[in-house]
């Protein structure tokens, strides 16, 4: 556990560094590292994982509440945002899309591994697949096009988006259909080497974009790096880290005992495509930047914590 973390906090310096000594060539490395991993990282590694996955209630059951408890939660964050801090719709925005998008990808999958051990992988991976992704391409971009200050891709396009552009999604899908023989042991301890690289890559990605979105462009103002912790910051790391997992948990304790890695998953941070959707429908960037930098770091520590007990 304290290699993934470290792992993060180095890659996150990387990009942080590689943007301010070469900004245009570590943008376009940011980009490659993300498209490789999502196109050709993922894809085989995901179905080999979910080949192996044996098929249960709990599995199905488990998803639909995951839904339901991110549904809430963002409700609590609008009702928070908008009538406790009485904050304008932009910043509303960012700070809902921070509470229900957790980082199931670039960490979650690592973390499962290196706390509940590599066996876990095909859980946290479905749950990527059918919970992280849409809500980001469903959720976080729909927020951000009914509360943001630019126009951008309304539903329709991002649903478009989400089946089309969505590897991964095809991949769960084959691996669920597929014939566990399809799935060789040297296949599935394969992707699951290839899925611990997952965080050193993308949290570089994520330095490169904190950097750049702390320059600013075209005379707008860049965020501090790091980012200060405000209400609204506070407010969206509650409910991300606190309440979205205690809310699956209650919701499922009546009905079924859910795989241990789906409550590692709605536990993650803020995942870095909110502050993406914040750029891009011009939601508020410090809210977004905030809540992913700090939600990360108290997630690591927590891990750390509990790695140890473990």
């Amino acid at each position: 556990m304290i290699g993934v973390a470290a792992a993060v906090v180095a890659a996150v310096a990387a990009g942080v560094l590689a943007e301010r000594r070469w900004p245009s060539g570590a943008e376009r490395a940011a980009r490659f590292v993300l498209g490789a991993t999502l196109y050709v990282l993922l894809p085989p590694a995901t179905f080999f994982l979910v080949a192996r996955l044996e098929l249960s209630l709990e599995i199905g059951a488990g998803l639909a509440l995951a839904w339901v408890a991110l549904i809430l939660v963002g409700g609590a964050a609008w009702l928070l945002s908008r009538r406790v801090l009485r904050l304008e719709p932009p910043r509303a925005g960012s700070t809902i899309n921070a509470s229900i998008h957790p980082n199931t990808g670039y960490l979650g999958l690592p973390l499962c591994a290196a706390l509940l051990g590599t066996d876990a992988l095909g859980d946290a991976v479905v749950f990527d697949a059918f919970v992280g992704a849409p809500v980001l391409f469903l959720g976080v971009f729909a927020v951000g096009a009914a509360v943001g200050t630019r126009a951008g891709e309304g539903v329709p396009a991002r649903a478009k988006s989400f089946f089309l552009r969505n590897p991964a999604l095809i991949a769960v899908v084959a691996g669920l259909l597929a014939p566990e023989a399809l799935a060789p042991d040297v296949a599935v301890d394969a992707a699951r080497i290839a899925v611990l690289g997952i965080a050193p890559l993308g949290f570089f990605a994520v330095g490169v974009t904190l950097a750049v979105e702390s320059r600013g462009d075209a005379g707008q103002p860049g965020i501090p790096f790091p980012p200060p912790f405000s209400a609204p910051v506070g407010a969206a790391i509650a409910l991300r880290l606190l309440a979205a997992p205690a809310l699956l948990a209650v919701l499922a304790l009546p009905f079924l005992d859910l795989p241990d890695a789906y409550l590692v998953q709605i536990a993650m941070p803020c995942g870095i495509n909110s502050l993406l959707a914040a750029h891009a429908y011009g939601l508020d960037l410090g809210i977004s930047a905030g809540a992913i930098a700090w939600s990360t770091a108290l997630a690591l520590l927590a891990a750390v914590a509990a790695g140890f007990v473990l």
